[in-house]
Parts: structure tokens; sequence; C-alpha cells
């Protein structure tokens, strides 16, 4: 696999940054750590010049960044069915189902969408998020179903990531939430970080957090549930589930930020990506695909409906 070569022009906003920290702001889904890595080994050049990470850049300069080809490590392709709902030569969109990690992890090292997509695409697959995350440009919870971009080529994976950090992906979620919603629209602003008291969850006004922002409408109201559609402007770890939980309306099965038990008897939380819209790294246009609701999820609705009178 040939290197990819990515060229970029410094604009005035990053103007008198280091060299590493407007990469990272730039390679969103590149790690400081990689960054500084490429840097040292003169894989990234300023107007042809290697220069060091703390080398102060001008509007102009012209930072040319060489990839080096994703290291083969032992994660082997597995021929796991996928739901694709599009798919290019440049990026596919999958329908993930609930259950699934998106990539390998301790205590997750098989069945995962990287193993899935990795047999599907043989070797055509981006290698900027690294040898363990081929093709990966944005993920969700392993409870949540729904779209997901996955990426061919590093020059895909850097457009579509720098969508990403632009918020200008348009992504649109539904899921049931515990409670009787008292608007029918709204949206929660707060920042999500890590929690201090449990690291393995996030949580909002925290020090460090992230700038987060989603908006929701009630699509129908049940007794004690709401269906609901969220719209989210930032894309942090947990956001819809944290910002939900942190009004007072928990995603209905989410152990994890909402009550222990519920009566339904689901697998994590009722979450699903139904929309996913994207400028095309190719061709430059405007594109929208949307996931149908999983069995389970309109079975529930069938369920609440019903409880309630109207089935």
């Amino acid at each position: 696999m040939k290197p990819e070569t990515l060229e970029i022009e410094i604009d005035d906003a990053h103007a008198g940054e280091r060299l590493d920290k407007a990469l990272c702001d730039l390679l969103c889904e590149t790690s400081r750590n990689a960054i500084q890595r490429m840097i040292k080994d003169s894989l990234v050049t300023v107007n042809k010049t290697a220069r060091k990470a703390n080398f102060r850049l001008c509007e102009g300069d012209l930072v040319e960044i060489v990839f080096p080809p994703a290291q083969e490590v032992e994660i082997l392709p597995e021929n796991i069915p996928l739901d694709i709902l599009y798919e290019d030569s440049d990026l596919l969109v999958v329908n993930k189902p609930k259950g699934m990690v998106v990539h390998p992890a301790p205590g997750h090292t098989n069945g995962t969408l990287v193993n899935a997509v990795m047999y599907h695409c043989r070797d055509s697959l981006s290698g900027i998020n690294g040898e363990l995350r081929p093709g990966i440009v944005h993920r969700i919870d392993m409870n949540t179903t729904g779209s997901l971009i996955v990426c061919k080529n590093d020059r895909a994976h850097t457009d579509i990531a720098r969508q990403i950090k632009d918020h200008s992906i348009r992504r649109i979620y539904e899921g049931i939430v515990i409670g009787n919603v008292k608007e029918d629209e709204g949206t929660v602003a707060g920042a999500i970080g890590r929690n201090p008291k449990d690291r393995k969850k996030m949580a909002m006004h925290v020090p460090g957090g992230k700038e987060a922002i989603t908006h929701y409408r009630v699509l129908e109201r049940f007794p004690d549930y709401a269906y609901m559609e969220f719209r989210l402007e930032t894309g942090r770890t947990h956001q819809i589930r944290v910002h939900m939980a942190g009004i007072g309306h928990p995603l209905l099965g989410d152990d994890v930020y909402g009550p222990a038990r519920c009566k339904f008897h689901l697998q994590g939380q009722t979450l699903h990506a139904k929309t996913i819209g994207f400028i095309h790294p190719t061709t430059g246009k405007y594109m929208e695909i949307d996931a149908p609701l999983p069995e389970y999820f309109e079975e529930l609705l069938n369920t609440l409906r019903h409880l309630s009178g109207r089935l």
C-alpha cells in the first residue's frame, strides 16, 4: 500500500501556531502522538523543508504530510454480514446493528465492524486512524444502531474528518426517553468530559470538557416515555445519552446513565443513528443516507402505543 500525501495551505486562523498544534486541529482524527511522530520522522514538511514540532507557522505556508502505510496487525477479516446502505470507491455507509463494537478493543478483539469491513473491502480501507481502526472516521456506541461512514482511502478519510470537525455533517438520531419531556422542541448545551468520579462515564460541566450541543424534538408522546429526534451540532462521546440524562430524561434501556433496571428487557439504550448527510469527498455533492429503524425499536414503539391505547 502506497503512503497517502496531503497538502494543507495555512490560513490566518492557524498563523502563528506551533506546527504540531495546528495539525492536531486540522487533522482531527489523527492523534497528537501520531502527528508528533510523523514530524520527528520528517514525514511533515513546511514549504518543502522538514521542521520541528514547535515551528511557528505563517499564513500561506504549504504543509505536506506523508501518512505512513498502516502497519499489519493480527486483526482478521471476518465474514460478518453487513447492512450496506451506500457504497462507492471512496466510502461506504453501513447500518450498524445493536451489540456490535465498531473497532477492536480489550475484551472485543473479534466480531467488530472493523473485522467485517476488512473482509468486505479487502485492502481498500484508509489507514489514518491506525492499524486497529482501518477505515473508521467516527463511531457510535456498541448498543446504538444506525448509519456509520467507513472510508476506503486516506483522502476520503481526511475530507470526512474535516467535515466532522467543522460540524457540517448532518446527523439525526432517534430515541426513546423516560418521562414526560416538557417542551416539544429544545436544545441542550453543556460541555462534556470524563466523569472525574468514574472514568468510564462522561459527564456535563466538568473541568476541561468540550462544547456539546444537542437539538431535540418530540415525535410522539406516551404516558411515561417520549419518542424523540435528536440533531447533533457537535459529536462528543455519549453526547445524547449524557445530555438527556442531564435534563432528567435518560434514554430508555440506558443502564449507564439511567435506571439499572428496565421492564422491557432491552439490550442497552434505545438510540438509532437515523440519518447522516455529508459532502461527497470526490463529487462535491451533498448526499444524505437514511437507516431504517431496527426491528426491536419498531416493536417497542408498537408496544408503547398498545399500552397507551392507540393500537
